[in-house]
Formats: C-alpha cells, structure tokens, sequence
C-alpha cells in the first residue's frame, strides 16, 4: 500500500489542477432511495421499505468525471 503524507498530497494537488484529464470508463445510472423499514418480508428476510424520496444520478467513470471537474474548481 502506498501512502502519502499531507506534504505530498499537497503537492499531487496543485499539479493536477494544471492538467488535461481524460476518464475511460462505463457510464452507469445510479439510483438511491431512501424511506423508513416497515417490517420483514415473509417471504425472505428482506426489509420492505416505504420510500419517502428518490435521486438519480451518473455513476460509474462519470461519476469520477465529475467528482474530477468538481475539485478542480475549488
């Protein structure tokens, strides 16, 4: 495993910010849903979920795209 100190982090950082960056990758769609546990399902022991919201968004390298571009911002 390879670590690195705060110092080099740094360092990593401020370089990167002056590079062109390119993601291969799949484009994926991920779906989250959140909702409180009603109760068991009787028939497997899985929870049954009343939703209370829903988002969707890019998953996958697109996902790293953006989370990319976000930072290079700040």
């Amino acid at each position: 495993m390879i670590k690195f100190d705060k110092k080099r982090l740094d360092k990593i950082i401020r370089y990167g910010r002056k590079q062109k960056t390119i993601v291969f990758g799949d484009l994926m769609v991920d779906q989250y849903l959140w909702g409180n546990v009603s109760r068991i399902s009787p028939e497997a022991p899985v929870p049954v979920i009343n939703i209370a919201s829903e988002q969707i968004r890019f998953g996958g390298a697109a996902n790293v795209a953006y989370n990319i571009q976000s930072r290079s911002v700040l």
